[in-house]
């Protein structure tokens, strides 16, 4: 079933509170697409030249992770219409089984959702997101049992509000978060499960952290905010040994992963697929 979700407007749900979530994050699928050729015109804040077949290696490599992790994993072509569309959080997500097409912040990358949406439709319910909404996965952080999302350029005010009218009746708590500077919410910090973030140093101090334990990502190796955690898994960037020796403290088992191609294009490991 498709739902439009427009105008309406609900109640702005409260912090969740202590009550954190404990529990890993339990996905058990993956949607990704490797880049194509056209990935070399990916848009970047600080353009470097991308070399696309080391990306396409680098990509191959982090799908192997993904796999080690016990993920189903499904790859999609390369597109060659949209540069960005391997970063395939941003388009969509599924939140209880219901999948959620977004619509993105950035114009070059519009298109993307539907790329994505009748592969989404086939499995799902699907709610549409609609103008004057825009919102990007990576502005949402899931805890498993809220939702924090940023305010951005790419994620905007109505996004936020038509995601809250789609999450309440599931009862899950949808808070808008500040993140100032940062590109997405999930630049700055990401959620490996059992209660614990990853966070920038210069973002960690946020009020709406304070109830979660926290891994500080010192400001040297700050592309290694954003990880992803899949179980008792955390799949980081390679070639950042302080936040890496911080996560294994916690538990858990790293699988780093090489990124340079998709770091010169403001990309990070979790930008590269939509789990559920």
């Amino acid at each position: 079933m498709i739902l439009e979700i427009g105008g309406l407007k609900l109640k702005r749900a409260p912090f969740p509170g202590a009550k954190v979530n404990q529990e890993p994050n339990r996905y058990t699928h993956a949607l990704v697409r490797p880049p194509g050729a056209s990935y070399v015109n990916a848009i970047a804040e600080q353009p470097q030249p991308i070399d696309v077949s080391l990306a396409q290696r680098q990509h191959a490599e982090y799908v192997a992770a993904l796999r080690a992790t016990g993920l189903q994993v499904e790859l999609l072509e390369p597109s060659q219409d949209f540069p960005d569309a391997c970063f395939i959080q941003d388009p969509a997500m599924v939140i209880q089984n219901c999948a959620i097409l977004n619509r993105m912040g950035a114009p070059s990358r519009v298109g993307e959702t539907a790329l994505v949406a009748d592969i989404l439709r086939a499995r799902f319910e699907t709610v549409a997101l609609r103008a004057p909404a825009t919102l990007e996965g990576g502005d949402v952080l899931n805890v498993g049992d809220a939702l924090f999302v940023g305010r951005t350029a790419r994620t905007n005010d109505a996004g936020i509000e038509q995601l809250r009218a789609v999450c309440a009746p599931r009862g899950i708590a949808v808070t808008a978060a500040p993140v100032g500077a940062f590109l997405h919410l999930l630049t700055a910090v990401t959620y490996i499960g059992q209660g614990i973030v990853v966070a920038h140093q210069d973002f960690a101090e946020q009020a709406w952290l304070r109830e979660f334990e926290k891994i500080v990502v010192p400001r040297a190796e700050a592309y290694c905010a954003n990880v992803l955690g899949i179980g008792k898994y955390v799949i980081v960037p390679s070639g950042f040994p302080l936040t890496t020796a911080q996560i294994r403290a916690r538990g858990f088992e790293v699988l780093p992963t090489p990124m340079s191609e998709f770091y010169k294009a403001d990309g990070g490991v979790s930008c590269l697929s939509l789990l559920w």
